[in-house]
């Protein structure tokens, strides 16, 4: 290939690793695409890479993965860098400074096992997770056992050791080293996304099955899934605007808040701990969930809304049995062999047996699902279904799951802009009904809604309840009521809603 000497031309530092110099080149291929600049990679080896049998919470030092990148970039031997950013310390080298981030997907955790192994989950004694994390540690210790379904009662689920490159980490998966593996899904994106790691990846992934652990519960690790891209305090304009030319704001201001609140708890990689923040509508979402200093921490938070008026007020979930005016009458109807989307219980009678996969709308309702013996593969956590439309769109996934094509289970009148909807039940309106919650409906200051149909019913029966307080989840629901309520208070679920009224 004969260079334009006429463009703009860098050197990328990075780690020798197939996941390193796949993202490295990823985000070399877009810069040039964005910048016209001409890139080459330059790969340098760091202790992270010779070091692989310990833990990285046991190791001193900081920039572990980082030294001998920061040492050639403060030389000028390298133009930038690109780290994926949660290996980046608080504390960084004089003279080297942040250039751009880019645009996240895919910030979760996921589980990998493999499809025998499903198979023989009721003879387990143990459950044996591979993870060097002490934050999964906590959390999966503390919380899987909820979403592998089969499991035993008395059977342990325990976290062991687990080092070494993606692919390495895979492979004693494979070998029986354990029952399953959790990694991060970005850095399984990130290999699907250049046809030689996808073509080794592909391998890896074959006979193995997912789970998406929920972020709720299972968050993931401050700025997890971002990269950063590292440049020289000196370097000239040029590098400077090619590498900008692939920065996301809106990546930026959440990953901003992440590391803040990592580092309040006190920061490093031994901290058990993980934080996650999500751009919704005009909010962040905040989810921190772990261990420190032995205090449980559990903090579901949503930036932008101010809660202050609504202490020592009531709530009213309009849900289950309090959802007294509206009774779901079944359908039956037989979805594909696709993959599946569950908006509620009412739809479990209407699920393949052979999906390629499947997804709740919820945790509550992942749950239930696990506790029938399904195999879930992840939820949307109330956050609405665009979650699992994205992560439908993941190269990765699709390896394992084989399919493109989606079926959402929901009520007759639902409608979707992705995928077909499989009617499993309709409403019928209980006109003549009695409920002892009625009078609790009636009396409440805030009602929490599930969906528009629920709003549009009750509001007819009941129009005294438009002038009360109004709440919603933040999918498609706080959409639609919001054109109909002067002030709707977002919240992340029932609970979040409830602490908020009762807050000192």
């Amino acid at each position: 290939m004969v260079l334009d000497v006429n463009k703009p031309q860098f050197k990328l530092g990075t780690r020798g690793s197939l996941l390193a110099t796949t993202q490295s080149t990823l985000t070399k291929n877009l810069i040039e695409q964005k910048s016209g600049s001409l890139i080459e990679l330059q790969k340098i080896v760091t202790q992270g890479d010779k070091i692989t049998d310990v833990p990285l919470w046991q190791i001193d030092g900081k920039d572990f993965f980082t030294k001998e990148l920061d040492e050639a970039l403060l030389n000028h031997s390298i133009d930038f860098v690109v780290h994926s950013y949660k290996d980046l310390g608080s504390e960084r080298p004089q003279n080297i400074e942040l250039g751009a981030i880019t645009k996240r997907t895919y910030p979760h955790d996921i589980l990998l096992i493999k499809k025998e192994t499903i198979e023989k989950l009721d003879t387990l004694e143990q459950f044996i997770v591979g993870t060097s994390s002490p934050r999964r540690q906590f959390n999966i210790e503390k919380n899987l056992k909820e979403y592998i379904p089969k499991l035993q009662k008395e059977t342990l689920v325990e976290c062991e050791n687990l080092r070494g490159n993606v692919n390495t980490r895979i492979q004693k998966l494979r070998d029986g080293n354990y029952h399953a593996i959790v990694l991060a899904l970005a850095g399984l994106e990130r290999l699907a996304g250049l046809p030689e790691s996808k073509q080794e990846l592909e391998k890896l992934l074959d006979g193995l099955n997912f789970i998406i652990l929920p972020q709720k519960v299972f968050t993931s690790s401050a700025s997890q899934g971002a990269l950063a891209l590292e440049i020289h305090s000196q370097a000239n304009p040029d590098l400077k605007q090619a590498v900008r030319s692939v920065h996301c704001e809106q990546t930026a201001e959440e990953i901003a808040r992440e590391r803040k609140a990592f580092n309040s708890y006190g920061g490093g990689c031994h901290l058990a701990v993980g934080v996650y923040v999500k751009k919704i509508h005009d909010f962040y979402a905040h989810f921190h969930r772990g261990l420190v200093d032995k205090k449980q921490i559990e903090v579901t938070h949503l930036e932008g809304f101010d809660y202050s008026h609504l202490k020592g007020k009531s709530v009213y979930h309009v849900k289950g049995e309090q959802d007294f005016l509206i009774s779901r009458e079944l359908i039956q109807h037989q979805s594909r062999k696709a993959n599946l989307f569950v908006t509620s219980s009412y739809c479990f009678h209407n699920i393949h047996k052979e999906a390629h996969s499947l997804w709740a709308a919820g945790n509550s309702t992942m749950k239930k699902l696990v506790s029938r013996e399904y195999w879930v593969n992840g939820s949307a956590e109330g956050l609405g279904a665009e979650v699992i439309k994205e992560l439908g769109q993941s190269s990765a996934l699709q390896i394992m799951t084989q399919s493109q094509t989606w079926e959402t289970l929901s009520h007759q009148e639902a409608e979707s802009e992705w995928g077909e909807v499989i009617p499993c039940y309709t409403h019928v309106i209980n006109d003549s009904h009695q409920s002892t919650f009625e009078d609790q409906l009636l009396n409440s200051d805030i009602i929490l809604w599930s969906s528009r149909i629920q709003f549009e019913h009750y509001l007819a029966k009941y129009p005294q309840l438009k002038s009360r307080e109004h709440a919603s989840g933040l999918g498609k629901t706080f959409m639609a009521l919001k054109e109909k309520v002067p002030k709707l208070i977002p919240c992340l679920d029932y609970q979040h809603l409830l602490e908020k009224t009762q807050e000192k």
